[in-house]
């Protein structure tokens, strides 16, 4: 029985509930034409986010709003298409229905594209006393935090109190890890001595832990040598096979004894899948990742599908599923709009064969690594190829245009606009 309302009668048409507008979700609606389907996305926000740029918005070096963009307005030409803001909370695969926060709706197909979360391996109570950097309400917490803890430490006469103000720890030496790394340094060099000359900028720490023996494992060692040299000349301190045992909000303690004391942790150390609940428990694999066929069905389901980093491929060159980043959802998402249309045709489905197009990270101006089809390069050139792909990937000319013009007139004046402290004001008479 369906009870989500306003959803027109599918007719003769497929349905396909799509859950979660990410890069697999949007890629896949995107393909999918009115004339066979009737799409339904449901999605806790209304607009995409360009995830890749939300350390940006924490450094205060973009809007959010530049790296967002609405639903409704990507498919307001679309007619029998329709958006739903709520929570998908559980599947009821025998009876092809999807329980919601604003009801229940039924499908033909299921695509569960939900991305993954932060990961705090059983320690929730870092999720409670670190910032983590995956929604936009995450990174405007941590511009609010950072520019508050500026504040405070010009504020106390207390020179210990003050250092605790000023050390920021950042765990996990991966591509976000790095360049929130980066960004801070160039804060600290560039643009903090301008707002702040009161303070003395060699007190402020910029710590960058990781658990393995080197950064950015999914690039090769020489690489991973670049940047720690790099972040090195940034003085960003790089600290190696460090496990983190505990966060009491004051001091962050190592597994092997050593502590830090600091009131600004970021924890972007790993990352688990949003899968959703109500699938049998043996499709659930490493990491909380749906077990999928070459397809990307479900394992045992005919009609459900998962994407991205919510989906567990396993293959012949990755044994432990596709990296979780952008491009294998994009490409997934688009053979599975190919696959569908197969599917309502009676035709063979194809498999799906990952092409790695390639990784990048940024550090910081004029400097960057990238791996291309086996060509490793570094510096000016690979900076400027990040700024096009990064560019060129975000939805909408009018967001294009004014991220550009952020980051000419960043790199121009060696200054931000956006160091802005805003909180939002909680009515206590507030439905919501």
């Amino acid at each position: 029985m369906e009870t989500m309302s306003n959803i027109p009668s599918k007719g003769t048409k497929k349905r396909v509930v799509i859950v979660g507008g990410g890069f697999g979700g949007l890629k896949l609606a995107r393909r999918l034409n009115d004339r066979d389907f009737q799409v339904i996305l449901l999605d806790r926000n209304n607009y995409h986010l360009f995830q890749p740029l939300l350390y940006q918005v924490a450094t205060s070096g973009i809007e959010p709003s530049a790296i967002s963009f609405p639903f409704r307005k990507i498919f307001k030409r679309r007619h029998d298409f329709h958006v739903r803001i709520c929570t998908a909370e559980r599947v009821i695969p025998q009876e092809n229905r999807l329980e919601t926060s604003i009801g229940d709706v039924s499908y033909d197909y299921l695509v569960i594209a939900t991305g993954a979360g932060t990961n705090y391996f059983g320690d929730q109570t870092l999720a409670q006393r670190t910032m983590q950097l995956k929604t936009t309400s995450d990174a405007l917490f941590n511009r609010n935090r950072m520019i508050e803890s500026f504040e405070r430490a010009l504020n106390t006469s207390d020179a210990e109190e003050r250092r605790h103000w000023l050390t920021f720890v950042i765990v996990g030496g991966g591509a976000t890890g790095i360049e929130l790394a980066g960004a801070l340094a160039e804060m600290r060099k560039f643009v903090l001595p301008k707002d702040y000359p009161e303070l003395d900028w060699n007190e402020m720490r910029i710590l960058l832990v990781d658990g393995g023996e080197r950064l950015l494992n999914a690039f090769s060692e020489k690489s991973s040598e670049d940047v720690i040299r790099n972040l090195k000349n940034m003085k960003v301190e790089v600290l190696l096979k460090k496990l983190v045992k505990e966060y009491d909000g004051k001091k962050l303690t190592f597994v092997d004894g050593e502590q830090v004391v600091t009131n600004n942790v970021f924890w972007v150390a790993g990352v688990k899948a949003n899968s959703l609940e109500g699938l049998p428990q043996d499709v659930y694999g490493r990491g909380n990742r749906l077990l999928v066929d070459e397809f990307n069905r479900v394992q045992g389901m005919a009609d459900i599908f998962a994407l991205g980093d919510t989906a567990l491929m396993v293959a012949e060159n990755y044994p432990n599923g596709h990296p979780q980043v952008v491009q294998p959802s994009i490409q997934q998402a688009s053979l599975l709009a190919k696959n569908l249309r197969h599917m309502i045709k009676g035709k063979p489905l194809c498999p799906f064969k990952y092409m790695n197009k390639g990784s990048m990270a940024t550090i910081g101006r004029n400097d960057a690594v990238a791996e291309i089809s086996g060509i490793r390069f570094s510096g000016f050139f690979a900076w400027l190829l990040w700024l096009l792909v990064h560019l060129m990937s975000i939805v909408g000319v009018k967001n294009r245009l004014f991220i550009f013009i952020n980051w000419m007139w960043s790199y121009v004046t060696y200054d931000q606009s956006l160091r802005l402290l805003i909180k939002p004001e909680v009515k206590k008479s507030d439905p919501f």
